[in-house]
């Protein structure tokens, strides 16, 4: 009888012992809508997991509000597309160890009929100033997000302030969301390119770029870690594993991967090793 315990007992540890040692590994990633939406993490994460066995959970909100996230250790590693704030939360502290990920640009969307006559205009700030000549109402995502300080800075180019204004309408919301508004609207609003490339068939919007190829609209992504020091019960060592992985050869070819169904590249790879900040 005791013979019988004793294997049972040993039984249980060994199980225990093994349940631990092929436990998961998880770490939290948070990230900006656009490269939510867009379909990249499902495309993506895949082969990080599966090469290093470390799971990531995603929490996509804006950039501004991922970074605050970050800043408050409620995530191991933000992903995102503001460089500016991103660059000051490295030198503030927060974060360490920032690259530069991969970019695309973003587009002035708008109505099929485009009342505003933007088609054939080159310059983003001058689309902008047409819209508010106009009155035509312009979708905000107003969330802070990397696309929403973007939009920002471009009416502050143009002089003009577009907030309480009647034609300007901010959401508060994600990028996917922001675009079907203006969609059902017949509004105007600032995108991304691959969450427009991704959604506009999905979604069937019936609208078309209207503005697009100003150096203005250049869209960088970058990655970085909390930093240990503020945050001793972050997975430091694992939210380096993701980082390494995104600028390796595999990673960027990943990214590079990632297609919409006509072919488009939504994600253009640009790390270079060494570019930490």
């Amino acid at each position: 009888m005791r013979l019988k315990g004793f294997f049972l007992l040993t039984l249980i540890l060994l199980t225990f012992i093994v349940s631990i040692a092929f436990a998961e590994t998880r770490i939290r990633l948070v990230s900006t809508t656009s490269t939510q939406d867009s379909g990249l993490f499902e495309h993506i994460l895949p082969v990080f997991e599966k090469r290093t066995g470390i799971k990531v959970d995603v929490v996509a909100v804006g950039t501004g509000a991922a970074i605050e996230i970050g800043k408050r250790g409620d995530a191991d590693v933000a992903f995102v597309h503001a460089r500016e704030l991103e660059l000051e939360a490295v030198k503030d502290g927060y974060f360490v160890n920032r690259h530069d990920v991969m970019y695309n640009d973003f587009v002035i969307i708008g109505p099929t009929n485009d009342p505003a006559a933007i088609k054939g205009t080159k310059s983003a700030t001058e689309a902008f100033k047409k819209i508010r000549e106009g009155g035509y109402l312009f979708v905000s995502r107003g969330d802070r997000s990397g696309t929403h300080t973007k939009e920002l800075s471009l009416w502050k180019k143009t002089g003009i302030e577009p907030k309480g204004q009647k034609w300007y309408l901010e959401v508060g919301q994600g990028m996917a969301i922001t675009q079907r508004i203006a969609n059902e609207k017949r509004a105007y609003t600032l995108t991304d390119r691959g969450t427009w490339l991704a959604a506009k068939d999905r979604e069937r919007l019936e609208m078309i770029i209207v503005l697009e190829g100003d150096p203005l609209l250049f869209n960088q992504y970058g990655v970085m870690a909390v930093n240990p020091q503020k945050h001793k019960h972050i997975k430091y060592k694992e939210a380096m594993g993701f980082i390494n992985w995104l600028i390796s050869k595999e990673g960027q070819h990943t990214i590079a991967s990632f297609k919409d169904k006509h072919g488009n590249q939504l994600f253009m790879p640009n790390a270079k090793t060494g570019n930490g900040q």
